[in-house]
C-alpha cells in the first residue's frame, strides 16, 4: 500500500488511499477511504486523531510554543543542536524545517476536522452535532494559529491590515473543485474563524461535554476570547472571556499551588489541555528537552525576563540557573508526559482585564482581574491599569507558553533587544527588528509553493 503525500494546502493534510482495515485508526496512521466513515465511532476516532496530531513536536508538542518566546525578549536559542536558530534570529528561509513541519502538521489537523464536519452519517443527531461542533472549534483554532505565523497582518510600514494576505482557510477535505486553494485576506480569515466558532456553539450540547482533555462549550468561548484579543475586538473579547470566567468551573490558582500545577494534569485552573504521553512528546524532541539542560537544551531564558519578577513572586522560582550558568525554564513542561494546557483561567482573567480597560479605562474590573493574577502569585498588586502593566503581567504569567511575540506584535511594537549578543538579530544589531518588517511573518514553505501554483509567497522571501 502506498501513501501519497502532497502539499499541505492542496489536500489540507495527507491523502489517504482506501484499504480494507476494519476500523479507522484514531491517529489516521491507517489509510482508509473517507467514504468508509459511517458512524459516530468513526467521527470520535477522527477527533481523537486531530487531538493527537496537535501533540506533535511540530505543533503544540514544541514548535508553536517555542516560536512565541524565542523570537521575543523572553528566550534565545543557544545553538546546542542548531534548533530554532533561524526563528530566534527572525531570519527564516522558505526551506526552514521548523516552519515547514508546523505548516504541514497544522493543515493535517484541519484535514481531520474537515472530514468530520462534512461527513454524512446516521445515528444520534445530537451526539453527531456535538462532535462536529468540536471539530469546527478546532478548525478555527488551527487556522488562527496558522494566521499568527504566516499571515501578513504585521507586514509593511506601520503593519498590515485586514486587507493584507492571510492564509488559505480550508473547509473541505479533497475538494475536487478547489484542490489548490488561494490565500484569503486577513479579514476573511477572521470572519471564517468567528463563523466556525459561532456554528460550533450552536451545534454543541453542554450536557455532552467531557473533561478538560477535549473541546467543551466553554472552550469555544475561550478560543473566541483569544482570537478577539489578537484582533482588538474588545467587546467580543470581554464577553467571551466573561463566559469562561463565569461558567468554566475553573479558578485562579493560589501562589502555593502554582508550581505544583505544572507537575500534574486537570488542575483547577485548566480549561483545555492536550494529553501527552512519553510517546507523544518524544525524547529529544520534547518541550522538556528543548528547555532543559539535558540533551538538546537549545532554548535558554534571557536575564531580562528574570528581572521582571519581584522577590516574592513564585513564578520566578520556575527559572533556575543550570549548565554554564544559563537560565532555564525548569518549572513548566518539566517532563515529557505532562499535558500541555492550551487555555487556562489566568489567561482569561488577563484577556478580560485588557478588554475591559480598552472599552472603558475607568472600569474597576480591569484592575480587579489584573490583580487577581498578580496577588495570587505573591507579587505586589498594581495601583493602576495600563497597557504596559497588562503586557507585563501577561509576560510574567504566560512566559514559555507561546504568547510573548504576538503580544508585542499586536501592539505594533518593535521586537525588543535586551541582550545584543544572545538575541541573534545578527544582521541588524542593537536596532533590533522594526515593526512592519517582513520578518514578523514566516515564509510559506518551499514545499507548499512548489505544490500549489495558486499560493503567493510572503513579502521578503
Amino acid at each position: 500500500m502506498k501513501k501519497i503525500i502532497y502539499g499541505a494546502l492542496i489536500f489540507s493534510g495527507i491523502f489517504f488511499n482506501s484499504c480494507s482495515d476494519n476500523d479507522l485508526d484514531p491517529t489516521l496512521s491507517v489509510n482508509k477511504d473517507v467514504t468508509a466513515i459511517t458512524n459516530l465511532g468513526d467521527l470520535k476516532g477522527l477527533l481523537a486523531g486531530a487531538y493527537d496530531r496537535m501533540t506533535s513536536a511540530n505543533y503544540y508538542g514544541r514548535n508553536m510554543l517555542i516560536f512565541g518566546d524565542v523570537r521575543s525578549d523572553n528566550a534565545y536559542a543557544n545553538g546546542n543542536s542548531g534548533r530554532f536558530l533561524t526563528s530566534a534570529s527572525m531570519d527564516m528561509t522558505n526551506s526552514n524545517a521548523d516552519a515547514d513541519a508546523a505548516f504541514l502538521q497544522m493543515y493535517a489537523v484541519i484535514a481531520n476536522c474537515n472530514i468530520i464536519i462534512n461527513s454524512t452519517i446516521e445515528g444520534d443527531a445530537v451526539a453527531i452535532d456535538h462532535i462536529k461542533g468540536q471539530a469546527l472549534a478546532l478548525r478555527a483554532l488551527v487556522h488562527y494559529d496558522l494566521l499568527r505565523l504566516f499571515g501578513q497582518q504585521h507586514i509593511g510600514v506601520g503593519g498590515g491590515d485586514l486587507n493584507s494576505l492571510g492564509i488559505a482557510y480550508v473547509k473541505q477535505f479533497l475538494d475536487v473543485k478547489d484542490m489548490k486553494p488561494k490565500r484569503s485576506s486577513v479579514g476573511e480569515v477572521k470572519t471564517f474563524i468567528y463563523e466556525d466558532l459561532t456554528k460550533a456553539l450552536s451545534m454543541m450540547n453542554s450536557s455532552l461535554d467531557g473533561d478538560k482533555k477535549a473541546i467543551r462549550t466553554v472552550t469555544v468561548n475561550a478560543i473566541k476570547a483569544r482570537v478577539a484579543l489578537y484582533f482588538g475586538d474588545w467587546a467580543i473579547a470581554k464577553a467571551a472571556s466573561q463566559e469562561v470566567l463565569d461558567n468554566s468551573g475553573a479558578r485562579v490558582l493560589l501562589a502555593s499551588e502554582y508550581a505544583d500545577s505544572f507537575k500534574g494534569t486537570l488542575q483547577a485552573n485548566s480549561i483545555f489541555e492536550l494529553v501527552f504521553s512519553a510517546d507523544d512528546n518524544r525524547s529529544n524532541d520534547s518541550l522538556f528537552q528543548i528547555y532543559n539542560d539535558t540533551a538538546y537544551g537549545d532554548i535558554v531564558v534571557l536575564e531580562d525576563l528574570v528581572q521582571q519578577f519581584s522577590p516574592l513572586d513564585v513564578r520566578a522560582n520556575l527559572i533556575t540557573v543550570a549548565d554554564k550558568s544559563r537560565l532555564r525554564n525548569t518549572g513548566k513542561f518539566i517532563k515529557s508526559d505532562i499535558n500541555v494546557v492550551l487555555f487556562r483561567f489566568e489567561e482569561m482573567l488577563l484577556i478580560n482585564a485588557e478588554a475591559s480597560f480598552k472599552l472603558d479605562p475607568t472600569d474597576v474590573s480591569a484592575l480587579t482581574n489584573l490583580n487577581l493574577v498578580a496577588v495570587n502569585r505573591g507579587a505586589l498588586p498594581y495601583v493602576t491599569v495600563s497597557v504596559a502593566n497588562i503586557l507585563l503581567e501577561r509576560r510574567k504569567e504566560l512566559c514559555f507558553e507561546g504568547f510573548r511575540f504576538d503580544d508585542i506584535a499586536r501592539y505594533k511594537m518593535d521586537m525588543p533587544v535586551v541582550d545584543e549578543i544572545k538575541q541573534t538579530y545578527d544582521d541588524l544589531g542593537a536596532a533590533g527588528i522594526t515593526y512592519g518588517s517582513y520578518r514578523y511573518a514566516f515564509p510559506i514553505p518551499l514545499r507548499e509553493m512548489n505544490a500549489n501554483s495558486n499560493t503567493v509567497q510572503n513579502k521578503g522571501y
